[in-house]
């Protein structure tokens, strides 16, 4: 049976017959204006399936309509009539397998940041259960937003990138006075503690930003409340935030303030020990010997954590791992 599909202004494409052929050229019109190329077309009970390879990124997708170029209207996927364009197999061949070496990298990078992610978020859960208070109906957070508006197509939008748990609340009320309280926790947030009626925005109401402290909810840091409907919800959404080795900055007890440091020598080798936050500690120094031992007992390992008024090499453990660490560095040294 012939399948029929609706395509822009009340078109049809007949999915039954095939319209172009593997190793052809085609091109995306309308929005990014790349070319692909067609490495192999399948058939099922909805028609025939056009898989492409994208020669600019070697991203591969596919598409059940490809029109002539004659017919364009609007985004969509083309073929030129008048100049039909192949490409050798062997190159397609050689395309398709860096295509697949490619997706196949992007995956694994999914998986390890899904993986390090979801470690973070087992520490966060952890100091969240120990230390979010029985009384609590909020949380108090800031959050650093970066503006991905296009004003050519008045598109609004706004991204967040980093977020910071400032405090805990025993009520669910938008009172901006108590925002800027908590806002002097944080160094980046520490000027939104002066008052500033321009930083107070209302927007409850349909597509509103809801009660928030700072310049735009588009850019910026913005203080605003999160209130707690289920303890095991808020613990669930926090944990990522509540893990990160600078994600919390309650009252007095900074994140950002000068760690306390122990300093352990095993034999040849050097470590350094950090109470890096108030629910984690970093391990720096002579860790290269011993990096699978340290990944196999849950320690993350970061390029860049701040040390010394810098960034260094170190690893991130939860401050539950301290007396186990310090025995295995000792351990090495025999």
């Amino acid at each position: 049976m012939t399948k029929l599909y609706s395509l822009f202004g009340g078109t049809t494409t007949d999915t039954e017959r095939k319209v172009v052929v593997e190793n052809q050229v085609v091109q995306m019109q309308g929005y990014s204006y790349d070319r692909y190329v067609v490495h192999k077309i399948t058939h099922n009970e909805y028609g025939y399936h056009y898989h492409l390879i994208n020669l600019r990124t070697l991203d591969m997708q596919q598409s059940t309509i490809i029109k002539p170029l004659s017919q364009k209207f609007g985004i969509g996927m083309y073929y030129d009539e008048n100049n039909i364009e192949f490409m050798p197999e062997a190159e397609v061949a050689e395309l398709y397998a860096k295509a697949n070496e490619k997706r196949d990298s992007k995956r694994d990078a999914e998986q390890k940041e899904n993986e390090r992610r979801e470690a973070v978020r087992v520490i966060g859960r952890k100091w969240l259960q120990e230390n979010l208070p029985n009384d609590v109906q909020a949380l108090i957070v800031a959050r650093l937003k970066q503006d991905e508006s296009d004003s050519q197509s008045d598109y609004f939008a706004s991204r967040t990138q980093y977020t910071v748990i400032l405090g805990f609340s025993k009520h669910k009320r938008d009172i901006f006075s108590e925002m800027r309280k908590h806002a002097s926790n944080f160094k980046e947030t520490a000027y939104l503690a002066e008052y500033n009626e321009k930083y107070e925005h209302r927007e409850k109401y349909s597509m509103g930003a809801g009660y928030y402290l700072g310049e735009s909810k588009y850019h910026g840091w913005i203080i605003e409340k999160c209130p707690v409907y289920t303890r095991e919800k808020t613990i669930e959404d926090f944990a990522y935030t509540a893990g990160c080795p600078d994600g919390i900055h309650l009252g007095s007890k900074q994140a950002d303030e000068q760690p306390t440091a122990e300093q352990v020598n095993t034999g040849n080798l050097s470590f350094e020990i950090v109470d890096y936050s108030e629910k984690a500690i970093a391990l720096f120094g002579d860790t290269k010997e011993i990096k699978d031992l340290l990944k196999a007992m849950g320690g993350k390992f970061n390029p860049r954590l701040s040390h010394n008024a810098g960034k260094q090499a170190g690893w991130i453990f939860s401050k539950t791992k301290r007396e186990e660490l310090e025995t295995i560095l000792k351990l090495k040294s025999n």
